[in-house]
């Protein structure tokens, strides 16, 4: 890896180097903090976990073949070298910050309270029309993700799309301030994270912390349909580049047609110029991403017709409408995580299908002291969204289930504790066919439902 000796290591991580001088200007292979993802030449930073403390695994790692460790601990005289450091999760951080400055890769990152990673998503889709994109995985975008991902970039890549996530403030300095981003898309500020945010004023504050560490020279991508976003004057002395519905963004679009789980059409339009898209993934959300991938595709000169091959190729991650087929049943895998914003968006999907509808909500995370009224109006939601049957799952859904109730007397409403209870309906269920909707925060795990009708479905 470019620059990253053990010797700039320790330097970098205000570390002591432990180990023959010999081997202090190897460079490492890669950087991980598994131990089953070692490989010869690794550099393993132990890491003390709630659960696992990586400093267990060390002896392991160097039998695999890692050329040095990181420890928190001074182990002592050893075989292998190895640096010793006051905060093993800072020293990711500093490496990465390090390593991605000597990259010199332009980085888009991107933030919101909704569909960053459905965003990040179709914004590398787009980019990758002509450039060698590095994006992140999974939900590697938080203090240690996001250096895991920056670990992962190669002097071959172009660019680097990185999710930056975030539920505190001053989180999102510290993030930015090892990304430095040349671009940043901030989705949408929703009531999310209230817990600790407050309210949206709160929110709009700690997404837009950003902007410190963006490049001198760097645009911000702004959603125009935002009222707190819509009023951002001037990021850096630039005007930010606005993406909506509303004509007066420089990216906006119209005649958009929902054709349900089929995905949704509409006609964008940037730069004087406007084209048809089939956009695959369905939910008319989903035209405020590809609008966002528009405009980061117009900052980087692509044409609009790269632009529509990159969001007509796109492809659902699990997680996040992404479609699990179990007999006549299609299950809506949307159980990553939920907000009201996300959950009355992923109802709006469900109302578009054909056939039965199942909705199956649980419990949101870290709504603060109004979580009741919001599963409330969530609930209510879900009656007026039209659904046949709505399964309300945990502790919080039961104010879901009873606003269900309120909202249309005639609708069948269950609620249920535990998952457990649900599990066993599940086959039921299935034998009725229609479309069913799953989703909640990522603590209810109802990734579990979406592996029943995975290794149930017919092969």
């Amino acid at each position: 890896m470019k620059n990253l000796t053990l010797e700039n290591i320790a330097k970098v991580c205000q570390g002591t180097y432990c180990g023959s001088p010999d081997l202090s200007s190897r460079e490492v292979e890669s950087i991980v903090t598994d131990s089953r993802q070692v490989q010869p030449g690794a550099l393993f930073v132990a890491i003390p976990g709630e659960r696992v403390d990586g400093h267990t695994f060390i002896e392991d790692v160097i039998a695999k073949g890692a050329m040095a460790v990181v420890s928190e601990r001074d182990l002592g005289p050893r075989p292998y070298p190895y640096i010793r450091v006051d905060s093993s999760l800072q020293a990711v951080k500093n490496i990465a910050e390090f390593y991605l400055e000597g990259l010199n890769i332009p980085v888009v990152g991107i933030t919101g309270s909704v569909g960053k990673t459905s965003t990040k998503e179709v914004i590398a889709a787009v980019l990758s029309q002509k450039y060698h994109v590095l994006k992140t995985k999974g939900n590697f975008n938080n203090e240690l993700g996001l250096p895991l991902t920056i670990f992962r970039l190669r002097p071959e890549h172009e660019l680097a799309v990185l999710e930056m996530g975030i539920n505190q403030f001053g989180e999102m300095t510290r993030l930015a301030k090892i990304a430095k981003p040349d671009t940043c898309v901030i989705t949408n500020i929703g009531p999310c994270h209230l817990e600790y945010l407050g309210d949206r004023d709160g929110v709009f504050r700690a997404k837009t912390e950003i902007f410190q560490f963006l490049k001198p020279d760097g645009r911000a991508v702004l959603n125009g349909d935002d009222d707190k976003l819509a009023a951002v004057c001037e990021v850096n002395g630039e005007k930010p580049l606005f993406f909506g519905m509303d004509t007066q963004s420089e990216v906006w679009a119209d005649e958009v047609e929902n054709h349900g789980l089929a995905g949704t059409q509409c006609r964008i339009h940037l730069e004087g110029e406007a084209f048809s898209v089939r956009i695959p993934i369905p939910g008319e959300h989903m035209v405020s991403n590809a609008l966002a991938a528009a405009a980061v595709g117009k900052c980087y000169g692509l044409s609009a017709e790269e632009i529509r091959k990159g969001i007509e190729g796109l492809e659902a991650i699990s997680g996040r409408m992404h479609m699990v087929q179990s007999g006549a049943l299609t299950v809506i895998d949307d159980c990553y995580n939920a907000n009201p914003v996300s959950m009355k968006a992923s109802l709006d999907v469900l109302k578009h299908t054909q056939g039965r509808t199942v909705a199956i909500l649980g419990d949101m995370g870290e709504l603060g002291a109004d979580e009741i009224r919001l599963h409330q109006e969530v609930g209510a939601f879900a009656a007026s969204a039209g659904v046949d049957l709505c399964i309300c799952v945990g502790r919080l859904s039961q104010y879901m289930a009873e606003a269900a109730r309120q909202e249309k007397p005639e609708l069948e409403v269950l609620h249920l504790e535990r998952l457990e209870e649900l599990m066993g309906m599940l086959p039921d269920l299935a034998k009725q066919g229609g479309s069913m909707l799953v989703k909640a925060s990522h603590f209810m795990g109802f990734e579990k439902i979406i592996a029943f009708f995975e290794n149930t479905r017919p092969r």
